[in-house]
């Protein structure tokens, strides 16, 4: 809880100081859908990727060039299917995800009605609960770092943005589950509010 506290205060810092700078912003809140892979398969079955989601905001400051950072309560959720067995198992792995990036619009700006935008950065994930047979939260890695890059697109106050996540850090903290990084592609939409 400790590390979610500290990461919320670093992003509200950087926010405010954003804002001291930058006289434009807008607050994004959205829903999204998100399907997360691993990079290896482990030793007794295969991986799968399933639909998961997340819900949550963001707050984007700037103009051309902009800074965005958000808070996302998110679900990554996969199969695993028993090579023994045949037998499949869901595995939801839940928690606070916070994105924090640089954007630009490659058409339009945040005052028109039209813009197509591109933004990369890099996040962390922080995981509240598991929910998968034979596990508990301290079996998984938290928090756990990633990169992402996207595209957004913005229609009058409405937006859609879209995006691919490599996590940095390993998943599982147990060496005789070796499941590699986590991947994932998040849709996102929601509506701008400008202020």
């Amino acid at each position: 809880m400790r590390i979610l506290q500290q990461a919320i205060a670093v992003l509200v810092l950087a926010l405010l100081v954003a804002g001291q700078a930058l006289a434009q912003a807008e607050l994004k809140p959205g829903i999204g859908i998100t399907f997360s892979d691993v990079s290896k398969n482990p030793v007794n079955g295969q991986v799968t990727s399933r639909a998961g989601w997340q819900v949550g905001g963001s707050i984007l400051i700037g103009q051309n060039f902009y800074f965005e950072g958000g808070l996302f309560y998110a679900t990554k959720s996969m199969a695993f299917t028993s090579t023994s067995t045949k037998q499949e198992f869901t595995n939801d792995i839940n928690g606070v995800r916070i994105p924090v990036g640089f954007g630009f619009h490659l058409i339009g700006n945040e005052k028109g009605p039209f813009a197509l935008r591109v933004f990369g950065g890099g996040s962390a994930f922080i995981i509240t609960s598991v929910n998968a047979p034979g596990a508990s939260k301290d079996d998984f890695t938290s928090p756990t770092w990633g990169v992402f890059a996207g595209a957004g697109l913005d229609i009058f106050m409405f937006f859609v943005d879209l995006q691919y996540e490599w996590s940095l850090s390993d998943v599982s903290k147990l060496s005789t589950v070796d499941i590699g990084q986590n991947r994932s592609f998040i849709a996102n939409a929601g509506i701008r509010l400008a202020f």
